[in-house]
């Protein structure tokens, strides 16, 4: 076909996408080409409709919901009625009984093993391979190069004060983590085996079950493995070694199992908007599954290459050979229901659900780790790990887990072969979680609390109420610890604890590891058994606080004290009851919000990163996605619509921070700017935003973000 589509069992399909599949996905599934076309066409001819009248319906209640608050604006909230109104119009469904998830063959990092999980855009295959091999992180590192140890990390020459504190730290965790009877890692001169033990000097662990293995000779081991609280750790030995020959016991390194598990993510922190993007989200996770992504890169003067790291090898206690995985295990986070791409067109013209697209071609991928025979595996025990983001209410998940089934009997897999992680991050969602679950109890792998966007989908929900707080201040309202608790309780409720993962949302200021040592110890105490990191260096910090906190401990007491949430907490609106802020203060609320949306938005438009570390009005690093930006952008439309700041004010914020961004990226050589003419794609696309906010379907950022991204491509 001349348009570059090529005709597909009714489908019109991108050629660059056509022969991915057919060239490279397909061959060893032993899936047929015409059967992957015709099965895919029915998909998308069938669920299409489905997927569609599931929107219509988010619009129909947001429509009632916004009536409902114009109707009693200057009223008194009535909880109560406000509550009814919600029931009546099927928004908060009725709770059913008591069950418990019946989800099989999990992988141990799933079911059993708390700790980091990773999120990565799958189109930077660096990324992805670091993600990956994340698995294991260096201490000594992560110590040395954060400002975890007295402050910023230094330039230049190695320095040998900071490397004793370092190393000192270090034997500190091991005293915490693997103590010793009567005596101290910080004394230690030598690790060696005897009788299938640990000896530390001739000393053995308080708790000899936690040593697992070595490497190389007995007495005078390369490496040493321990155990604790499910997480590994190895012990790197080598007086040759820079650190390891100014150490009295040879220890050159302390290396932490630290990113359990890494979403491979094709949504909230990539650019992917047409086949080009797709082809490259899909070629990346096709070579994790297949086991051989590569990628190589300049390094300062050095060329660098990466792959996936090998299993690691030991002698276990009892003489024999084990290993245990050098990699994460690897999910991957699929689009939502809400958009379509031009990659595929059904019968009638229409672009095809990307929801659907992902779900087809991303399991098809994944059959290549489920079929081999050899060579390292990401799932052990045959599953694909789909995260499904977005959805609302337990019909949506019903219709995810109906996908599923439908794909799975396309590509030959048993049923249930695909887990589900559902995303608990949109209102309809949080208040009917229970029966979220229940809709996909035969699938569900984990449950997962996302601040930025159920902020951002709480504002759109209720737009019409009011203005809403000030963001630090809506952090402190009760419905987020009412939202974050029941999560927890509702998970253990049904029966996640040892089979699926309960998750905590994102540290999002990748240079301020102190504060997250400090901070972040909170997630495991709360009963979470994963939480996420943005970094592999982050992943090896935050592993410290699964050493420190037996999570498994913490569920079997929330699972004795009831739910500490219910859901009329949830409908807590954050709104604000102290409104009388300065004129100084709601500027700078904006300016904070309109630079935070600019640095975002203008390298999605002009360079097609979905994910960045973006300075902030104060220089402050912070991790920026989808979810940030919706979150922002919302803000601003909501205090747009309640007169609490003018359109013209908005618009000359927009540019003043405009150049602040300009500013900020003055080193980047890509960098287009948006000053002084304020006349590009980006800087359109940034106050779309804002002055449209209001009505883009949720609140969310992909209708605007994709099809100004597309305009710059074209007009490229």
């Amino acid at each position: 076909m001349s348009d570059g589509f090529v005709e597909k069992s009714g489908l019109k399909v991108a050629k660059e996408l056509a022969e991915f599949i057919e060239a490279e996905a397909l061959p060893g599934t032993g899936v047929e080409a015409d059967h992957f076309w015709y099965a895919f066409s029915q998909l998308a001819h069938e669920s299409g409709p489905e997927n569609q009248a599931l929107l219509d319906h988010r619009e129909s209640l947001q429509q009632q919901i916004d009536e409902w608050h114009i109707r009693h604006r200057n009223q008194p909230h009535d909880h109560e009625a406000y509550k009814a109104f919600l029931t009546e119009i099927g928004y908060l469904l009725p709770e059913g009984g008591a069950f418990e998830i019946e989800t099989s063959n999990t992988d141990p990092e799933i079911a059993e093993v708390p700790g980091p999980q990773l999120v990565v855009p799958i189109t930077n295959a660096r990324y992805a391979l670091n993600a990956a091999n994340a698995r294991w992180g260096s201490l000594y590192d992560a110590f040395y190069g954060t400002d975890a140890t007295d402050g910023v990390a230094p330039s230049g020459a190695y320095d040998k004060g900071r490397g004793a504190r370092v190393v000192a730290k270090a034997r500190v965790f091991l005293d915490e983590a693997f103590p010793l009877e009567g005596a101290s890692h910080a004394d230690a001169r030598r690790y060696h085996i005897s009788g299938g033990a640990l000896l530390v000097d001739d000393t053995p662990l308080l708790d000899p079950a936690k040593f697992i293995g070595y490497s190389g000779h007995p007495k005078a081991p390369d490496a040493v493995l321990l155990r604790n609280n499910g997480l590994h750790v190895e012990l790197v030995f080598d007086r040759a070694h820079p650190i390891g020959s100014r150490d009295q016991a040879g220890l050159a390194d302390v290396r932490l199992e630290a990113a359990v598990s890494a979403i491979m993510d094709c949504e909230d922190s990539v650019a992917c908007v047409d086949a080009d993007d797709k082809v490259l989200a899909y070629r990346n996770w096709l070579g994790l599954m297949k086991g051989d992504l590569e990628d190589t890169f300049k390094k300062g003067d050095e060329t660098v290459s990466r792959s996936l790291n090998p299993d690691k090898v030991f002698t276990a206690p009892d003489g024999s050979e084990d290993s245990v995985k050098g990699r994460a295990l690897m999910l991957v986070r699929n689009v939502g229901h809400l958009m379509t791409n031009p990659a595929i067109l059904d019968r009638e013209g229409n672009e095809v659900f990307e929801g659907l697209m992902d779900a087809m071609i991303t399991s098809l991928i994944a059959k290549h780790d489920l079929i081999k025979t050899s060579g390292p595996r990401n799932s052990v025990n045959g599953s694909v790990y789909v995260v499904k983001p977005k959805m609302h209410g337990p019909d949506e998940v019903a219709f995810a887990d109906a996908t599923f089934t439908k794909v799975e009997e396309a590509l030959g897999l048993p049923q249930n072969t695909v887990k589900l992680g559902i995303m608990d991050e949109e209102r309809r969602t949080s208040v009917n979680l229970k029966e979220c679950i229940r809709a996909a109890r035969h699938r569900v792998a984990f449950i997962n609390t996302g601040f930025l966007d159920r902020t951002g989908d709480e504002i759109h929900t209720s737009m019409e109420a009011g203005p809403f707080s000030r963001k630090d201040w809506i952090k402190r309202k009760s419905w987020i610890t009412a939202y974050e608790n029941r999560n927890v309780d509702i998970g253990l409720e049904c029966g996640l604890s040892g089979k699926a993962q309960i998750g905590k949302g994102m540290w999002a200021m990748p240079d301020q590891m102190a504060a997250m040592l400090e901070a972040k110890i909170e997630h495991p105490k709360a009963g979470a058994n994963c939480a996420w990191v943005p970094s592999p260096t982050a992943a090896t910090l935050h592993a410290l606080h699964y050493h420190r906190v037996n999570v498994f401990g913490v569920q079997e007491k929330l699972k004795t004290t009831g739910r500490r949430a219910h859901v009329d907490g949830l409908l807590d609106i954050p709104q604000a009851t102290y409104r009388k802020w300065s004129k100084d203060q709601i500027r700078r609320e904006v300016e904070n919000n309109a630079q935070g949306i600019l640095g975002y938005v203008v390298r999605w438009i002009d360079q097609g990163v979905g994910c960045s570390k973006v300075p902030d009005i104060n220089d402050v690093g912070l991790m920026e996605d989808r979810a940030t930006c919706r979150i922002s952008a919302q803000h601003i439309a909501n205090w747009l619509h309640h007169g609490v700041i003018s359109k013209d004010e908005a618009a000359e914020i927009m540019r003043k921070m405009a150049e602040v961004v300009d500013g900020q990226n003055a080193g980047d050589p890509r960098y287009r700017p948006m000053a002084p003419g304020f006349d590009g794609i980006a800087f359109h696309a940034a106050c779309d935003l804002v002055f449209d906010g209001r009505v883009q379907p949720s609140g969310y950022t992909e209708p605007v973000l994709h099809r100004r991204r597309l305009e710059l491509k074209a007009s490229a």
